[in-house]
C-alpha cells in the first residue's frame, strides 16, 4: 500500500521573496576548481511581480529530477500548474515552471525539495535494509 506524501516545511534560510541566482555550496564544489574561482550557479529564478508564479532553471539537471519534482509538486493542493522541460539534450539544464494559488513559488519548491529528499532517504534506507537481509541469507 502506498503511503501519502508527508509535507515538510522549508528549511530555515534567508527570506525567499526574490532570488536571482543560487550558488553551489562550498561542499559541492568540483575538485578541479581552483581556490578563488567563483562556483557555478545551479539555479536561476525568473519571477515577475507576482511571487506565486516563477520559472526556475536548474543547471546540470535533467529529466530525473524534473519528473520527480513535477510528481511531488502535482500532489500539492497549493500548486495550480507545474511543468518542466529540458530545452535540448546537449544543454545541461532543466526549466521548471510553478504557479501556485497563494504561497510563493519559491516556498512551494523548497517544500517539494524537502519532500523529495525524505522520499529518497526512505528509499535508500529500505534498499540498504533489504540488501543486508539478502547478504545475511546468502551467508547461511
Amino acid at each position: 500500500p502506498s503511503r501519502p506524501l508527508r509535507r515538510s516545511s522549508p528549511p530555515p534560510s534567508a527570506p525567499l521573496a526574490r532570488v536571482d541566482r543560487v550558488a553551489v555550496p562550498e561542499s559541492a564544489r568540483p575538485a578541479s576548481m581552483a581556490d578563488g574561482d567563483e562556483p557555478p550557479q545551479r539555479v536561476e529564478i525568473e519571477a515577475g511581480g507576482d511571487t506565486s508564479a516563477a520559472t526556475f532553471t536548474l543547471h546540470n539537471e535533467d529529466h530525473t529530477i524534473g519528473n520527480s519534482l513535477r510528481y511531488v509538486l502535482n500532489k500539492d493542493p497549493q500548486v495550480s500548474f507545474v511543468g518542466y522541460s529540458v530545452p535540448h539534450p546537449s544543454e545541461p539544464k532543466m526549466n521548471l515552471r510553478i504557479q501556485t494559488v497563494g504561497p510563493s513559488a519559491t516556498t512551494v519548491l523548497h517544500g517539494a525539495l524537502g519532500t523529495l529528499y525524505e522520499i529518497t532517504a526512505h528509499t535508500k534506507e529500505t534498499f540498504e535494509r533489504a540488501l543486508e537481509d539478502f547478504k545475511a541469507k546468502q551467508e547461511r
